[in-house]
């Protein structure tokens, strides 16, 4: 049936009741929507009006950016001079001024390279040879001893650089572990499916900590006389054997949550086991764990600040050191809102990609 001119001229001159919609209109549904809600409303208006205001006079107007910290004790608002004066310590820890910019660079590769990733239109087999080119890259330039670059050990690794590998390499190779061991779970074979929930079950009952003590302090005791293995490497095994077990899980719910009929589809068409898991259930099975994977390696991002406790120096740590000189004591309250914001941006991102890869990869229900 076709609409008129004059009925379409009827419909383009309605407009919505100005207290329904609009911001009005939220407002009334979501703030004052009742007795109780408005008096929390106003109380918490009142309160940001009070807070605000003093807060930015303190963060900004009195505050101190490119002083020494005798004369940041002198002012009343915040000295986020203990970060300036102190940013390449704080985010490159012990290494040298005149290698500094290796790490610079690598870090630098790794937000082109994660930029490019997060955009689906430039998915192709040239973004899969740049990420390799990329972590061999990154790879010279964090250790040396190629084309002319001075050796540097992994002790010298601190900072900013630290939590941005530990990270990386952590949830790429957690990631691939998980969704083995969850594999492994639901097969019908005993003496796999028995281990794999032994595995699971008894990474998932200890603390992140716990591991990362076992790996530093007690590992070592069993490897042969003169026999060691870098600090950051057994922390970092701790870190991926731990979210390893935590992604099975994740990944196990979406496998139980498939359909049976995907499986008999599957039969259907006579693929073996290797096919069925590879072209029908773990791509879709692996769509619909997106959310809770992404909440796993944030929280993964977020817990290699635990590595301070072994004495390794992240961004942590190294914040940690520059507040306990007795030129910046007392001025801890902006690093770790600078380390908030870090984190946040870090965490935000992570986030964000999550769920543009959700619409990206959103193709219906599968029922």
């Amino acid at each position: 049936m076709e609409i008129s001119h004059s009925d379409r001229q009827y419909v383009a001159e309605l407009k919505p009741p100005p207290l329904e919609r609009g911001i009005v209109g939220w407002a009334k549904e979501n703030l004052f929507n009742g007795v109780f809600n408005s008096i929390l409303t106003v109380l918490i208006l009142g309160f940001l009006i009070k807070v605000i205001p003093e807060l930015i006079d303190w963060a900004i107007f009195k505050a101190a950016f490119f002083t020494t910290g005798k004369e940041c004790h002198a002012t009343d608002g915040a000295c986020w001079s203990v970060v300036t004066q102190n940013i390449r310590f704080i985010i490159f820890g012990f290494l040298p001024p005149e290698l500094q910019w290796r790490p610079l660079t690598s870090m630098i590769l790794l937000f082109v390279l994660l930029f490019f990733t997060y955009y689906r239109k430039f998915w192709c087999k040239q973004l899969v040879y740049a990420w390799f080119a990329g972590l061999v890259i990154i790879t010279v330039l964090m250790t040396g001893g190629f084309l002319g670059l001075e050796r540097i050990t992994t002790m010298e690794w601190g900072g900013l650089p630290l939590t941005l590998l530990l990270t990386l390499f952590g949830c790429t190779a957690a990631y691939p572990l998980g969704v083995v061991l969850a594999l492994g779970r639901q097969s019908s074979m005993p003496f796999v499916k028995y281990l794999c929930i032994i595995y699971i079950e008894l990474i998932r009952g200890v603390p992140l900590i716990s591991l990362l003590f076992m790996a530093t302090i007690i590992f070592p005791l069993f490897l042969p006389e003169g026999v060691t293995i870098n600090k950051i490497l057994r922390a970092q095994a701790a870190i991926i054997f731990f979210w390893a077990a935590y992604i099975a899980e994740v990944v196990r719910g979406g496998l139980q949550g498939m359909p049976k009929g995907q499986y008999e589809a599957a039969d259907s068409m006579g693929l073996n086991y290797y096919l069925t898991m590879r072209l029908i259930i773990l791509p879709q099975a692996l769509k619909m764990v997106i959310p809770p994977t992404v909440g796993i390696l944030v929280t993964a991002f977020k817990d290699t600040s635990l590595v301070v406790i072994i004495a390794l120096y992240d961004i942590l740590k190294t914040s940690q050191s520059v507040v306990s000189k007795p030129e910046w004591m007392g001025f801890s309250s902006e690093v770790y809102l600078f380390l908030a914001i870090l984190y946040f941006i870090g965490c935000f991102s992570m986030s964000s990609f999550s769920r543009k890869l959700e619409k990206d990869l959103d193709t219906g229900d599968i029922y």
